[in-house]
Order: C-alpha cells, then sequence, then structure tokens
C-alpha cells in the first residue's frame, strides 16, 4: 500500500511535528495546509542577504509564506520586491505590510523605492528573483527533495509529454502531480490557483505548490519547463531526476532576443545543477548538441528517435529507444517502440507522428527512473489532451479540431497529420498570431498553413494590446507568398474576427472536408486591449455548426 508523505516540517522542527492545519491556502495565493514558522534570521544567513542600515532587526520574526504580488500577501509572508517590465514591486510593499507581511526582501533599486522605512526587516539581494526561489523552497520545506521530479523543455509537446508521463506514472499505481500550461493538479483534480498564460508559474508558487502536491499524497510531479522558468529561475532550487528535451522551433523571440539565445535558456535543464538523467530527441537538430553537452555534464543520457533504428551517438551509451512502428490508422495507434531491454507495443490515444514522439520522450523518462514500462505504457491508450488536436464532433458536418498549435513548427506538423486523413475533401485551417509576442514569426506562420492547406482563413488570435489588423496583414502576407509559390491552388481569406472566421470556415465545408482551428487550443478567453473575453474555439465550432443548420433548415 502507498503511504501518503508526512506534512512537511519546518527547520528546526522536533521530528515528526507537523504545523496547525490553517486555511492561508483559501485567502488567495497559493500555500501548503501546513507548516512550520521559518526564522527570518536563518534565512538572512541562508541567503548571504545584506541589510540597510537603521533597518528593523530580524531576530525574533517568523516567516510562514513567500509572495512576490501584494494583492496575495497572507499573514506572516516574506515579500519580495521585484524588478518588472513596467514598474517595481518594491513600490507596494507598504501594501504589503499592511495585508500582514512581515519582512521585505528586494534590491538596491527597490529599497530606494520604499516610501517609508517599513516597521519589518528589510533584506536587500542583487538578484531578489533568484534569492525567492531559495527563500520558497527553504519555507516550505525543500518539497522537491521528497518527490520524483519530471521536467521537460521544448517548443512543442511539453503539455503532451506531461499528460502522457502523469497517465504512465497513475497506471503502475503512483500519485501524481501536473505543472503546466492546463494548470496544476494532482491525480486529475485540480488545485485552484488564480492563474495567468505562463507555462511555468513564479518560483514562489513553484514551490508553495510542490507542497501542497506532498500534502495531497503526491509520489511524483511532471513539469514544463520554459524557457523562461528556466532563463528567470523560476525552477530554481529543484534538481530533477530526469529532465527531457522535445524539440526546438522558432518562438518566444520578443523575451530571448535571438533563436540561439532561446535555445541556451532551455540549454540549462542539461546540467547538473539542474538534471540527474535526461532524455533527448535526436531527430532535432538541436539534439545532438545537448547529448555532447549532457554527457561532458556527467549526466546519465538517453536518446529517442522515429528513425526505426537507435542511432550511434558519442557519449548515448546503449541506452537509446526508437520507434520501429506505428498504424496512424487504428484507434488506440498502435505502436511499437525499442528499449534498452527489448520491443514493447502499446496503444495510444494521441494521432499524429509527433505524439508518437512524445510518447516516447514520456516512456523513455519513466524507464530511466525505474518505472515498468508494460504497465505504464497501459495507461497511455486513453489520453486525451485538452486542445491538442482535439476533435471537435459536428453532427453530419466536416471533421474539426482545435489545436494548440501557434509556431510554425507546429503549424505543419498538425497539418501534416490532419493532410494525411484528408481524402476526398478540403483541408480548411482557421489561424492567427498572437499580439505583443515575436512579430517575425507571424509570415512564417501563414506560410506554414497556406504549405498544407486548401483555404487559409487568417484572423485574430490573442491581440492583446495590439493592432489586430497590422497582426493579420503580416501573416496574410507569409500565406500569400507560399501559395504563390506553391503548383497547387490555395486560397487566402482575411477572415478578422475570430467567430467570424470559424463560422466562415463552417460555411465553406462540405462533409468530406477537414477543419483546423489553430493557435488557442484549450483557452477560454480571448485577450484583447487588457481584457479577456470568454471565447474557446471548441464551444465556436459546435455553436456556429449549429446555427449553420438553423439557417439551413
Amino acid at each position: 500500500m502507498v503511504m501518503s508523505p508526512d506534512p512537511i516540517p519546518g527547520p528546526g522542527a522536533p521530528a515528526g511535528s507537523v504545523g496547525a492545519v490553517s486555511d492561508r491556502s483559501a485567502a488567495g495565493g497559493l500555500r501548503p495546509a501546513l507548516t512550520q514558522p521559518y526564522p527570518l534570521d536563518r534565512l538572512v544567513e541562508v541567503l548571504g542577504a545584506a541589510r540597510p542600515d537603521g533597518a528593523v532587526e530580524a531576530s525574533g520574526v517568523q516567516v510562514r509564506g513567500v509572495a512576490f504580488d501584494n494583492r496575495q500577501v497572507l499573514p506572516g509572508d516574506l515579500y519580495i520586491g521585484l524588478p518588472g517590465n513596467r514598474t517595481h514591486g518594491a513600490r507596494f510593499a507598504a501594501e504589503a505590510v499592511d495585508a500582514g507581511a512581515v519582512a521585505v526582501l528586494t534590491d538596491l533599486a527597490g529599497a530606494e523605492l520604499l516610501t517609508a522605512s517599513p516597521d519589518v526587516p528589510v533584506l536587500l539581494a542583487d538578484d531578489p528573483r533568484r534569492a525567492m526561489a531559495t527563500a520558497a523552497a527553504e519555507v516550505y520545506g525543500r518539497p522537491a527533495t521528497r518527490l520524483i521530479m519530471l521536467a521537460v523543455t521544448g517548443t512543442n509537446g511539453k503539455t503532451t509529454t506531461c499528460d502522457l508521463l502523469a497517465a504512465g506514472l497513475r497506471a503502475t499505481g503512483l500519485s501524481c502531480g501536473v505543472i503546466g500550461t492546463l494548470g496544476y493538479f494532482v491525480d486529475g483534480i485540480e488545485i485552484p490557483a488564480q492563474r495567468t498564460t505562463v507555462t511555468t508559474p513564479e518560483s514562489a508558487d513553484v514551490q508553495a505548490l510542490l507542497a501542497i502536491m506532498v500534502e495531497r499524497g503526491a509520489q511524483a510531479v511532471v513539469m514544463e519547463a520554459s524557457s523562461h522558468a528556466l532563463a528567470l529561475g523560476r525552477v530554481d532550487e529543484i534538481v530533477y531526476d530526469v529532465g527531457a528535451f522535445t524539440n526546438l522551433g522558432r518562438d518566444h523571440l520578443d523575451f530571448h532576443g535571438t533563436l540561439e539565445a532561446y535555445f541556451e535558456a532551455k540549454a540549462q535543464l542539461f546540467t547538473a545543477e539542474r538534471s540527474r538523467r535526461v532524455v533527448i530527441n535526436i531527430d532535432d537538430p538541436r539534439g545532438a548538441e545537448l547529448v555532447t553537452r549532457s554527457t561532458a555534464a556527467g549526466l546519465d543520457v538517453a536518446t529517442t528517435s522515429l528513425a526505426g533504428q537507435p542511432v550511434p551517438m558519442a557519449g548515448a551509451g546503449t541506452d537509446q529507444y526508437a520507434c520501429l512502428s506505428y498504424d496512424p490508422l487504428s484507434d488506440p495507434v498502435a505502436v511499437r517502440i525499442l528499449t534498452p531491454t527489448g520491443e514493447l507495443e502499446f496503444g495510444l490515444g494521441l494521432p499524429g507522428s509527433y505524439n508518437v514522439a512524445n510518447a516516447l520522450t514520456a516512456l523513455a523518462m519513466l524507464d530511466r527512473i525505474g518505472i515498468d514500462l508494460r504497465q505504464a505504457s497501459a495507461g497511455l491508450s486513453e489520453v486525451a489532451v485538452p486542445g491538442r488536436l482535439e476533435r471537435v464532433e459536428l453532427a453530419g458536418g466536416p471533421r474539426a479540431y482545435v489545436d494548440f498549435a501557434h509556431t510554425p513548427q507546429a503549424i505543419r506538423s498538425v497539418l501534416a497529420e490532419l493532410r494525411s486523413v484528408t481524402r476526398d475533401g478540403r483541408l480548411i485551417t482557421v489561424v492567427g498570431c498572437g499580439g505583443d509576442r515575436d512579430p517575425a514569426k507571424r509570415g512564417p506562420m501563414g506560410a506554414a498553413a497556406a504549405e498544407l492547406s486548401d483555404l487559409v482563413i487568417i484572423t485574430d488570435d490573442n491581440p492583446r494590446t495590439e493592432d489586430p489588423d497590422r497582426i493579420r496583414a503580416a501573416a496574410l502576407a507569409g500565406a500569400r507568398e507560399q501559395a504563390d509559390r506553391q503548383d497547387r491552388p490555395v486560397r487566402i481569406v482575411d477572415g478578422r474576427d475570430r467567430s467570424r472566421a470559424i463560422r466562415l470556415a463552417l460555411a465553406e465545408a462540405a462533409p468530406q472536408d477537414v477543419i483546423a482551428v489553430l493557435g488557442k487550443g484549450h483557452e477560454h478567453g480571448q485577450e484583447i486591449n487588457g481584457t479577456v473575453l470568454a471565447f474557446d474555439d471548441a464551444e465556436q465550432l459546435v455553436s456556429g455548426w449549429q446555427d449553420r443548420e438553423v439557417t439551413a433548415s
């Protein structure tokens, strides 16, 4: 019988002691219910934090949580004043103290912004974001050390691979937590949180989530490790049992600046400071480089490939995993793979060769930590990931799918799979590009859609603060340039508003056609000028089809 872990005792707590049950997690921020106060003077020592002249003494102050948003501060918290793009969090220190913060940690620039000398201790750190990760790990009892920790990075496939990992772990009887784009879960039960659209939350929330998951009996946690998370220290103070790489494409260059900087951010996972073992997809051109780096770092390296046989890689040994065959027309998809211990056959509930690659990565990761692959693979046949090549049933209508694909690489992958099942009909694609994000990928996204579709309807995604007409114009230009280069005809249409574009696709579609609505996937809102409006691609397809049927009758 699997026993639930004991609640996390704080530093200095007697062996076996636990904190009192509290309502801290219900008051706003993510908080474990069972904690022990952490001495602030000890935290000053661990962080090597400086103290400004005349600051209130830290001796005797006890910390119970860590917060970086003054609106989420609970009594007993250490408030972290972080530098930001628009303002500095130290400007809100007074509000944080009023809400119950017992100390403030910031940098020198933040200290100068404190409107008055707070009646609480002030700590100074050169990099408060990195200090926040250490502080949260300490205050919450370093929960990562009590869990099997698995992380996936890559441009595409992180969410699906994490869901496959969780399904495999549950199939073997292990309780599993998930942290990623779709939310935070323990064995499929969501942990309520006020979330943004970030893939990996800030370090204070990551550590709190891990502590909550330990309290709820999780034995393993799978995480999406985004490039932002690795670059900004959100996953500092965690050493993963296995880290994995899926692929690299163009994304997030609005933040990283160059594709090389984007790659280097992801490559941080493949160091001894971040991972003990790594699994690397060598079908991606950057996979070989990661194998070389990981081997030089002394990591346990395994590789995956859809090539049909393990590809010899310097330093990778024989611990390689390859897909021998898969039947895309079977349901579930019949997959046969080669592992270091022999062949394995299993059913996969997700269509597409890229999902076979994701499953191969997940199983390789589980094998590296000693999980029985026959047991684990039995859990993959029923996996369905919201907004990832998700079928939307339209009674008597065309086949329709929604997918989160929002990079040129992902669009090509999804449309290639749908093209393979579009026999006598047309492939109709509805796609848009996000505002306030890398503008240079908009043309290539339009081109990727035109490359494989018969009709491309360019629409709005999340315009955010940008002019949606301008965003669409860039995608339209890329689509039209690609269409002009092709031998086969493809129509390019400006669909403008997303609801209108989806209805236009439905009006154009015949029963034998396939509709792909790309870019938002699982999302339930559309961000326009700072306001998030209710919007769901799948619901729009269904309601649009029902309205079409009523009109036709």
